[in-house]
Order: structure tokens, then sequence, then C-alpha cells
């Protein structure tokens, strides 16, 4: 006998538009959506049933596995503490972000996220886990280990999305050196003399580094079918660069001209939710809120606080010139989920999975009453 759940009375979001009427989910897809009042089913009572949220970035687990500087957490732990956060915030499918490469940011030791990869997936052999997890390297190419611990990853099927980043002074996020100064040298407590030498090491792994290593890992990927981000791009030259490597994803674009050259060129444009919640950028680049005006925000992604990608879609749809809300839970369901090559589920669609979230939001921040993933309930 076939499982079946309808879920009724609710307002469902499709990619298209908002309709008032009922699900059917059979064996952990959706079998029919259908308008009208139906009289069968879990009353939803007026409620949005949207697509499970597809999360491309978060470096929330990390934040599980070391929650102090020098403290680690016991890794199984950790991953199901973040799945907990993650699936209450309507996410059911995440990529987990690794960091590969030490650098003066602190870092990890070689084998720790390796460590971490292996209990994530021993995790979900158990079934310990209610949202899917995927695996993104967050790959510091100035980093003079980076290879090194890239290679811990060869060949690992839950590695599916690797972005290409560089934090040195003068690149990208940090181009002026006012938020760096904040970033590092306040947060840290250098002085002037060591706050130099710092720079200076960064500035030198960065010429030395980055150019060969960005090449590397980019030809692994495109070997492996592997989908490549950018990271904070800032010039049209660092848009044709991310062309050249294949790039599908823009992570965090810091101008307009980076966002609107990336999304030209059919890039798919990312920005953190957070940025749309407080309005503007924690690091003091560019709002999303202004790349969703000019047209050019195709993905958000929680980046730090997990219940954002639920928050911001709302936020983006309040008011007379905000965007249909169908447009906006596109930007954390349907693009996401394309722009990685999972064209099973980010969208309520005959056929799809069931990955499903109810949501009652009359003003300011939603609710997550429930969600279900292929049909079946985890929150």
């Amino acid at each position: 006998m076939k499982a079946e759940l309808v879920l009724r009375n609710a307002k469902i979001v499709l990619e298209g538009e908002v309709v008032h009427g009922s699900l059917t989910i059979r064996d952990g897809t959706i079998a029919a959506v259908d308008t009208g009042n139906g009289q069968v089913g879990e009353d939803m009572d007026g409620d949005y049933v949207i697509p499970g949220l597809v999360e491309l970035h978060t470096d929330h687990l990390e934040s599980h596995y070391s929650p102090r500087p020098g403290v680690r957490w016991d890794s199984i732990a950790a991953i199901q503490a973040h799945d907990a956060q993650v699936v209450s915030s309507g996410i059911t499918t995440v990529f987990d972000c690794l960091r590969m490469g030490s650098d003066e940011d602190g870092g990890f030791e070689k084998g720790e996220m390796r460590g971490i990869a292996d209990s994530l997936q021993r995790a979900q052999r158990e079934e310990r886990l209610r949202a899917e997890h995927f695996i993104h390297l967050r790959c510091e190419v100035s980093a003079a280990d980076v290879l090194d611990h890239f290679e811990d990853f060869k060949g690992d099927p839950q590695v599916r999305l690797a972005s290409l980043m560089d934090h040195a002074p003068g690149q990208r996020q940090f181009q002026t050196m006012d938020q760096y100064i904040i970033y590092y040298k306040e947060k840290r407590g250098l002085s002037d003399e060591e706050f130099q030498h710092f720079v200076e090491r960064r500035q030198s792994a960065s010429a030395r580094y980055a150019a060969p290593h960005r090449k590397a890992i980019a030809e692994v990927c495109n070997a492996c079918g592997i989908t490549i981000a950018s990271h904070d791009d800032a010039t049209a030259e660092h848009v044709e660069e991310a062309e050249h490597f294949g790039v599908k994803l823009a992570e965090f674009p810091t101008s307009m001209e980076a966002a609107r050259g990336s999304h030209d060129k059919g890039m798919s444009v990312l920005m953190g939710a957070p940025n749309i919640v407080r309005g503007k950028s924690h690091s003091g680049n560019i709002s999303a809120r202004a790349l969703a005006d000019a047209g050019v925000l195709d993905v958000l992604s929680s980046d730090y606080v997990p219940f954002s990608l639920i928050h911001a879609p709302f936020v983006l749809s309040d008011g007379e010139n905000g965007m249909d809300l169908h447009e906006a839970i596109n930007l954390v369901a349907a693009t996401p989920a394309r722009t990685v090559g999972l064209t099973d589920r980010g969208r309520i669609e005959e056929g799809l999975r069931a990955d499903l979230a109810r949501v009652r939001r009359d003003s300011g921040v939603p609710v997550v009453r429930a969600v279900w993933r292929e049909g079946r309930r985890v929150a």
C-alpha cells in the first residue's frame, strides 16, 4: 500500500505564483497540486507551504565543532546540533562549508576537516540527520597548504561545491584597509608593528600562491563535476577570471559592477540573507537589497545565521515595492538547487521530492511550523 499524505487549505508557493489549495504527497514525491478547498487531509490553516530551502553556504557547522578558540566538540554531536538548527529553519538540503587551507585568520590541523566529513557521512548513514547534507569546500587559495588539505577530499561524492577565495588585504572583500583593520588588528589586539608584519605576510602569500592554487583547484573541480564558486569578486577582471575557470556561482560580490557582470554572464549571484535582514553588509560592502532592486540577485545563503534563510524572503516581499513572495522564495529554493545541479528539489511540482516547509507569517518574523523531507515529517 502506498504511503500518502494530503496537505490542504494552504497557500502553496509555486515557482511562478502562490495558489490556495492542497498538495498530495505519495511515496516521498509530490503527486498532485490542486487548487480549491479540499475537504480531505491535514488542515494547514491557511499557512504557507513552500519548498524545503536549499542552503549553499553556511559556516555554522564550524561554530558547533569549535565553539570557543582551542575547543573541539565531539563531531557527531556538533553535526546533530547544527542539523537540528538547520531543519527548524526550513532548510532540507544544506551544503556545509569546510575550510581548506590554514591562514592567520586561524584554521584547523590537517585531517580535522576530513574527520568532520567522515562523521557527516557516518551520521547520514546511521540516519541521525533530518536534512540532506553535502559538502562545500572553502578553499583559501592564498594558503600554502590548501592543496594538501584539498587532496584529503579527492573522490569524495559528498563534495558538490568548492569556492575559490582569497582574504588577503587588498584583495576582493578587503580592497581597502578600513574593514581589514577592524576585522584583524582591533579584533586581535595587534600593535601597529605586529599588524604591519601580519599584512605583509598575508600579501606575500597571496602573491605567491593564489594564482596557481586557483588554477589547480578549478581544474580538479571541472574534471570531477564539482560546481565552482568565486568569492568576493569586486571588479570586471575578477568576473572575467571566474568565467574562465567555469564558475557557476558568484558568492558575495562586493560591488554592483561585479554582481551585474556575473549575473549577465549566467552565473548565479549569491548574497547573505543576514545582509537582507539587517539591511546592510557586516563588512561594509554593497547591500544585498541593492542587488535585488537591480535585478541581479539570484541566491541567498544563511552564511552565519541559519534562520535568516527563511526570514529574508519575507523581508524582501514586504511593502509596495517588495518582490513577489514566490520570486523571493526562488532565491532560497529553486535557483540554488538548479545552480548545483539538484533538479529533483527546490520547487513544488508534480514528480519532484516532497521537501516542504509549513510557514506562518502574519507580520514580522515568520514561524516554521512543520518540515517534511521526502514526505517524512522531520520537524
